[in-house]
């Protein structure tokens, strides 16, 4: 279902319901990356999910990392300008599907050729594989192209069985990366479906393989509170999927979002997934629906929603982030793409709901729409970002460029999402080393 479908039904089932969102607060972005558009001309660019590699020499010289699907990465500064794009991979035959990058996540110091290696990780929707990125610290301080592709020839399917499966395109879609002592995971969910997969990555002569850790099959139907079964919203033969996804690297905690059900926590016990738990749900949750075969969407019944959804987030549910403070503290984040909002819960405890922020227009950069992805930081970032940092995806970039339809990425201070709640959120800048791999 379209973003816009998503923001128009929400409105009306709070209209028919009576229910009143919580007001979110207000901040603006300082730094915006270039607009991609998604069309022959732009290469068939559309900005999907950005991650943050720090550097350890000179975190001014820090990189935005952004995924653009059929149009593969790119690599930005902190001052928003490219310095870099990668293409995704060709299709390996006239009737195969070609690359498509959709997540991306960093990991660091992975042992890789007997070296120290930090990577970026990319989930590659289009061949169902997670590619690997070997970023080069040296490259990035003399101005250098700083991501190489590590990726193992061998490398094989995350889900499909065999290459003409992958072509059914029920493929790698969310990624969340993480470490563990001196071991490096990524966590993908696949496409249309419920599915989860743990991936441990191996180091294979000098290049970047992965084996299967895990799998975690999150429910596709749900009894409500009135004894009925419910199914989300989703095309025919699909199932409701999860994309975005943060790993809690100090708790050992996944939360995931699926984007029509809500926000999910999985514990992972010994690099395994414990039993899930539905922390959130959005505020569509357990209302009838029909599917529109000619307009190729769901109609959902907002006259006969039972009332069982949220509070916090509206449909889709997408992308997740962790802001680190000591002791535990500090919020998990989660966009709530019907609203163009983002709700903040705490990170300790039962996560506990504290309230949501919209990136609005200033006059630096336009606001967010439709987000999918989003990253957080709370170490300093130079004289740029000295309080941390958060990008967002913007679905919706403007000015627009006549007809043809932009998306970027927003980078925003930390403590101007922190300063703009009535109880400042915390601003902690020491207490976490992104780096630290336990």
């Amino acid at each position: 279902m379209s973003a816009s479908a998503l923001s128009t039904l929400t409105a009306a089932l709070l209209m028919v319901t009576g229910a009143s969102a919580p007001q979110p607060v207000s901040v603006s972005a300082r730094v915006e990356t270039p607009a991609v558009h998604d069309d022959e001309a732009g290469g068939n660019a559309d900005a999907d999910d950005p991650a943050l590699w720090v550097d350890p020499r000179d975190p001014g010289r820090s990189l935005v990392i952004g995924t653009l699907k059929e149009a593969g990465l790119d690599v930005y500064g902190l001052d928003g300008t490219r310095l870099q794009h990668i293409a995704a991979p060709a299709a390996p035959g006239e009737d195969a599907a070609p690359g498509r990058f959709n997540n991306v996540d960093v990991v660091y110091g992975f042992e890789l050729g007997g070296r120290k290696t930090d990577l970026a990780l990319v989930s590659d929707r289009g061949r169902d594989r997670v590619r690997a990125y070997a970023i080069d610290p040296a490259a990035v301080a003399a101005g250098r192209p700083p991501l190489k592709d590590v990726t193992a020839a061998d490398a094989a399917p995350v889900f499909s069985a065999s290459e003409a499966e992958v072509d059914d395109q029920r493929t790698a879609y969310g990624l969340a990366a993480f470490s563990d002592d001196d071991n490096a995971y990524a966590v993908v969910s696949r496409r249309s479906e419920t599915r989860v997969r743990l991936l441990r990555l191996e180091d294979r002569d000098g290049r970047v393989g992965y084996a299967t850790e895990d799998t975690l099959d999150l429910p596709a139907s749900f009894t409500l509170p009135n004894g009925q079964s419910w199914t989300p919203c989703a095309d025919p033969g699909d199932h409701a999927q999860v994309e975005g996804m943060v790993v809690d690297q100090e708790e050992h905690v996944l939360y995931a979002a699926q984007e029509d059900v809500g926000l999910w926590r999985v514990d992972l016990d010994d690099e395994e997934f414990d039993r899930p738990r539905l922390i959130d749900r959005v505020r569509e949750y357990g209302t009838p629906w029909t599917y529109d075969a000619e307009e190729e969407e769901c109609v959902i019944d907002t006259a006969h929603d039972p009332g069982f959804g949220g509070e916090h987030l509206s449909a889709d549910a997408e992308g997740a982030a962790i802001y680190h403070a000591a002791d535990g503290k500090g919020y998990l984040l989660a966009s709530s793409q019907g609203d163009n909002t983002f709700a903040v819960y705490e990170r300790q405890g039962r996560n506990a709901y504290l309230g949501s922020f919209a990136i609005a227009d200033s006059a630096a950069t336009d606001g967010v729409q439709h987000s999918d992805g989003a990253a957080v930081v709370n170490v300093p970032l130079g004289r740029s970002f000295p309080k941390g940092l958060l990008i967002t995806h913007d679905g919706e970039a403007t000015p627009a460029d006549g007809d043809r339809e932009g998306t970027n990425f927003k980078f925003t201070g930390w403590e101007s999402v922190a300063g703009a709640f009535p109880k400042p959120l915390t601003i902690d800048t020491r207490s976490f080393d992104p780096r630290a791999t336990d």
